[in-house]
């Protein structure tokens, strides 16, 4: 591979602190590819194992990478209140197929204060019945909170499963207005 081949496969990435706790962000040259919750020291450093496994290269910590310092100006601002979108570019090659098709409809169809099912979001990329190949979706993202899974609920009213965990999700509901604010 080329010198500029392996500059294509540069992850650079960053951890900033949010209202559901820390999230490390990862980006290459394309873009936003990967958000991981709960990016405490030991969750942080299998996820840039994942990462380098998959990119051919150890990620290297550039928080003032212009894609991550854009990154993190557009968290602050959605869990300020202040953003209801994400204007990010995202590189998805951490996700293909079925999965990719859900998510990109996810992020492109289901706005800020608002939920979708399961089964829904499934007939919307043409598999009905295909809510559980759904949840494995949600499952599977690599970009949770801007590609917003948090907003996938079952159809019988139960706000379903999620990767950052329940509290997390209810946390992100409600500052979406979705849910009432906990009390605490």
């Amino acid at each position: 591979m080329d010198s500029h081949g392996q500059d294509e496969q540069r992850v650079v990435w960053a951890v900033v602190e949010t209202d559901i706790g820390p999230l490390m962000l990862a980006a290459t040259r394309s873009g936003l590819v990967n958000v991981v919750f709960h990016a405490t020291d030991a969750v942080r450093e299998r996820a840039l194992e994942r990462l380098a496994a998959r990119f051919g290269s150890a990620p290297v910590a550039d928080p003032g990478a212009p894609v991550l310092v854009e990154a993190i100006r557009q968290l602050r601002a959605y869990f300020a209140g202040e953003r209801r979108d994400f204007e990010l570019p995202l590189d998805w090659s951490l996700i293909s197929g079925f999965n990719r098709r859900v998510l990109r409809e996810l992020a492109s169809g289901v706005p800020y204060g608002s939920v979708v099912g399961y089964g829904d979001l499934a007939g919307r990329v043409g598999q009905p019945g295909g809510a559980q190949a759904v949840g494995m979706a949600m499952g599977a993202n690599p970009l949770p909170v801007v590609v917003p899974c948090h907003r996938v609920v079952e159809s019988d009213g139960g706000i379903g499963g999620f990767g950052g965990g329940l509290e997390t999700k209810r946390q992100l509901l409600a500052l979406e207005g979705v849910l009432p604010a906990p009390l605490f």
